[in-house]
């Protein structure tokens, strides 16, 4: 089964996201777990989140996936950010209860002068505070495109801090289109070098999911700035070969393109198209 989405707004609750997914033609959704430029979360509510379940189940979703807010940083040098990182991260797992089997998103951070040794270790460290056992909910490392401080950017600084993590379990990674091509990776043109790197440094069996965002900016940029499917430099053909792909067509794949609702319907419908021709074919 295809599944695609996008990025939804969590305004409406989860019942909200999950009708609106339907809608535009999608079977999962990924939603911002608080406002991704502060701090603060709305409680859960344990009817709207037991609603999504129902819903997701008539309508056979797959994995949704939460993003944590874009003002973590687990690795930066001041103590205060770091433990404000914990914090929300821990927070975030902990209301994720209410939508168990899912996927939790997060990006590495930014070592801030440290130091890449340095910031890795903070990383794994924060994620060795959060993590638990009991917990329900996939931890998910972003691949980066390594603008300024940022970690995450080669497959071997992921693998470092999954090396680091006591439950591993819990562990895995979202691979970026957009930001894997801006990081120097030729999905364009050898999408099979690039995995098999990824298979040989971390492992297929951390891969949990996509994010399929197409580049404003040439590979190896460093710049992190999405475009719409098609319409940037990686371009519509290699975005066939990426979801037809036999390693990576049965995960799940977000959208986080610059689009209004409208949009993303038209590029999941096209999306959607390049598998019914391929597997035509």
């Amino acid at each position: 089964m295809f599944t695609i989405g996008c990025h939804l707004s969590s305004t409406g609750g989860f019942l909200a996201m999950g009708e609106c997914a339907i809608s535009l033609g999608a079977n999962t959704f990924q939603f911002f777990t608080r406002n991704p430029r502060g701090s603060r979360a709305k409680p859960v509510d344990p009817a709207d989140a037991e609603a999504l379940i129902n819903l997701m189940k008539e309508n056979r979703f797959g994995t949704i996936l939460a993003h944590a807010p874009y003002t973590i940083n687990p690795c930066s040098k001041t103590e205060r950010t770091r433990e404000f990182a914990r914090e929300t991260m821990a927070d975030d797992l902990l209301r994720m209860e209410s939508l168990p089997g899912n996927f939790y998103n997060f990006h590495p951070g930014s070592h801030t002068g440290q130091g890449i040794d340095a910031g890795i270790e903070e990383i794994a460290d924060t994620l060795n505070c959060i993590l638990s056992e009991e917990q329900h909910t996939t931890v998910l490392l972003e691949t980066m495109a390594g603008k300024g401080t940022e970690i995450g950017s080669r497959f071997e600084e992921l693998a470092a801090i999954i090396d680091r993590v006591k439950l591993k379990n819990h562990v895995g990674i979202c691979m970026d289109t957009c930001h894997v091509s801006d990081a120097g990776y030729d999905i364009i043109h050898h999408l099979d070098d690039v995995l098999d790197e990824f298979d040989s440094v971390i492992g297929l069996g951390r891969l949990k999911a996509l994010h399929l965002n197409d580049s404003k900016n040439p590979p190896g940029s460093h710049k992190d700035r999405h475009e719409k499917i098609g319409r940037g430099a990686i371009g519509q053909e290699a975005f066939r070969r990426i979801i037809n792909h036999e390693t990576l067509r049965d995960l799940p794949c977000f959208l986080e393109t610059p689009n209004e609702l409208p949009g993303y319907a038209e590029e999941i419908r096209m999306l959607r198209e390049m598998r019914e021709e391929q597997g035509a074919k």
